[in-house]
C-alpha cells in the first residue's frame, strides 16, 4: 500500500493515534500494558507496516520475556519482540528497553477512524523475580481507562507517525525515517507453533493458547504427585531472552516427598501431519544422586482412554532405563487401545543427553514413522496411526522409587514445538519456519481449523 506521506502537518489529524491503559500496579510480577491503535488519518492504513514502542528499564534483569494475551486481530497475528534501545533513542534511565509490536500480513486493515481495539500484552522478567515500573517511560500507573498516550510511540513503515521518542523527537519532517521493520508473513493454514514465551504456570496466556500444566491424582508414574509447580519457563537453548518450557520431577524416594509434572494441550489438536519439538532430555539429574527410573516424555493422547478409536504416540526417554530393562533407552510406541495394552514399539540404545529435534509424522496412508535428528528410528503400519484427535503432552515421571534418601531433581526442557496438519514437512523446512517465526518475534501460531 502507497502513502502519501508518512507524518501529519500540525493541520491534520496524524497519521495514527495509540491509547494506553493498564491493570497492575508499579510493583508486580507481570507488566500488562493495553493498547489501542486507531486510523486518525484520511486513508487506509495496513496494520503489517504498523510498529509500535512500549518503553520501560530493564533495571538489573538480565532478560525479558512478553506475551500477548487478547486481541480481535488474533495473537497469532501480533510479533512482540523485547529490544535493548540504541544511544540515539534513550535519553535518561527510563528507558534503555522498548517492547516492539508489530502485525503480520493477516492482520489487516484500518480503514478511516476504525480501531484495532483492544491489544492485551504481557512483560515480565526471564528470571520472575518482580517488575518496577516506576521508572518505565511508557508505564502510568493512573492510566487506568484507555488515555492517548505519547510515550508509546507508533511508526508506519518505519516513520514516526505518533507520540514522542526518548530523545524528544516527534513526527514531522524534521523526524528522519527509520529502516522499516519487515513485515512478517502471515502464518500458513494448519500450522500450530509455540516458543513457550510465558511468566509461569498460573500466566493467562496460558489458558489462551490453549494449554494447562497438571496437578493431582492419576498415574502414570507415583500417583497423587502430579504439580504444577514443577513447569516454569527458564532461558531457552539460544539464550538472550529466548524462553523454554521445563519439566521438574524431584523425589526423596518417598511417595509424600514426589513431585511430577506434566504440560499438555487443553483440548485435542493433532492427527496427520507433522509434530516437532526441540526437546532437552537429562541423562543425570540437576541436583542430588544419580538412579532414578525417570520417565522424560513426549506423546499424543486420546482424551478418553475408553475411546473405541483410541489413539497414542510416545517418545520414552528413560536414562538410568525401567521396566525392568537398562537404560539408556528410548521407547517409541504407537497405541490403539490402551484398555487391552495393544501397541507396537521401537526400543532403541540411545545416550540422548542435551538437545534433540524430536519428529512424528503420519502420512495420509497411515504410516507413523518416528525420527530424531533427522534419522528415521521407527514406522508402524497404518493399523496403528491415530484414528482421532489427540492432545500434544510433555512429562517428566518416575516409574518406580528404587531407593530413599537424599532429594533429587530431574529437569526436561522444550524450546519449541511445531505441528503442520495433514502433510509431510522435512526437518529442514520446518526449522526455516521456525527461525522465520523466531526473527519475526512471533511467539505463538494457531491456524488449525476450528473443531
Amino acid at each position: 500500500m502507497l502513502y502519501s506521506k508518512w507524518w501529519s502537518d500540525t493541520s491534520e489529524p496524524p497519521v495514527l493515534t495509540v491509547r494506553y491503559r493498564t491493570s497492575t500496579p508499579a510493583t508486580t510480577a507481570l507488566a500488562k500494558p493495553w493498547l489501542e491503535v486507531i486510523n486518525t488519518s484520511r486513508q487506509t492504513v495496513d496494520l503489517s507496516d504498523v510498529t509500535l514502542r512500549y518503553y520501560y528499564t530493564a533495571d538489573d534483569a538480565p532478560a525479558y520475556g512478553s506475551n500477548c494475551v487478547q486481541t480481535s486481530i488474533g495473537c497469532s497475528n501480533v510479533t512482540l519482540r523485547t529490544l535493548k534501545a540504541a544511544p540515539s533513542d534513550a535519553a535518561g534511565p527510563d528507558a534503555d528497553h522498548y517492547l516492539q509490536i508489530g502485525f503480520t500480513a493477516a492482520a489487516g486493515t484500518l480503514a478511516r477512524g476504525r480501531s484495532s481495539e483492544g491489544i492485551g500484552l504481557q512483560l515480565y522478567r526471564v528470571d520472575h523475580e518482580k517488575l518496577n515500573q516506576v521508572n518505565d517511560r511508557s508505564f502510568k500507573s493512573a492510566d487506568v481507562t484507555y488515555t492517548p498516550s505519547k510515550l508509546v510511540t507508533a511508526y508506519v513503515r518505519g516513520a514516526l507517525v505518533w507520540g514522542q521518542e526518548p530523545n524528544g523527537r516527534t513526527p514531522g519532517p524534521s523526524s528522519p525515517a527509520r529502516t522499516p521493520r519487515q513485515a512478517a508473513d502471515a502464518p500458513g493454514s494448519g500450522i500450530l507453533f509455540d516458543d513457550f514465551d510465558y511468566a509461569g504456570p498460573e500466566d493467562p496466556a496460558l489458558a489462551v493458547n490453549g494449554w494447562e500444566a497438571r496437578s493431582g491424582e492419576g498415574g502414570p508414574g507415583v500417583k497423587g504427585s502430579w504439580s504444577k509447580d514443577g513447569v516454569s519457563f527458564p532461558a531457552g537453548e539460544k539464550g538472550d531472552g529466548d524462553q523454554a518450557l521445563q519439566l521438574r520431577a524431584a523425589t526423596d524416594g518417598t511417595t509424600r516427598g514426589t513431585l511430577q509434572s506434566e504440560f499438555h494441550r487443553t483440548r485435542p489438536t493433532v492427527l496427520t501431519g507433522t509434530l516437532v519439538a526441540r526437546v532437552y532430555f537429562s541423562d543425570k539429574p540437576t541436583n542430588g544422586s544419580d538412579g532414578d527410573h525417570i520417565s522424560e516424555s513426549f506423546f499424543t493422547i486420546s482424551p478418553d482412554h475408553a475411546s473405541s478409536r483410541y489413539s497414542e504416540l510416545d517418545y520414552e526417554y528413560m536414562p538410568n532405563g525401567g521396566w525392568g530393562r537398562l537404560g539408556p533407552r528410548l521407547d517409541t510406541t504407537s497405541w490403539r487401545s490402551s484398555e487391552r495394552g495393544d501397541r507396537v514399539t521401537g526400543s532403541h540404545g540411545l545416550k540422548l543427553g542435551g538437545w534433540h529435534t524430536m519428529v512424528i509424522t503420519t502420512a495420509q496412508d497411515g504410516a507413523t514413522t518416528y525420527s530424531v535428528d533427522g534419522q528415521r528410528l521407527f514406522t508402524n503400519s497404518s493399523s496403528y496411526s491415530p484414528r482421532e484427535h489427540m492432545s500434544v503432552n510433555f512429562s517428566t515421571w518416575f516409574i518406580d522409587l528404587p531407593f530413599k534418601g537424599v532429594s533429587r531433581t530431574w529437569d526436561m526442557r522444550v524450546d519449541w514445538l511445531y505441528y503442520q496438519s495433514g502433510r509431510a514437512v522435512s526437518v529442514d523446512n520446518v526449522q526455516k519456519t521456525v527461525a522465520g517465526f523466531t526473527a519475526a518475534g512471533t511467539n505463538f501460531v494457531n491456524t488449525l481449523p476450528k473443531r
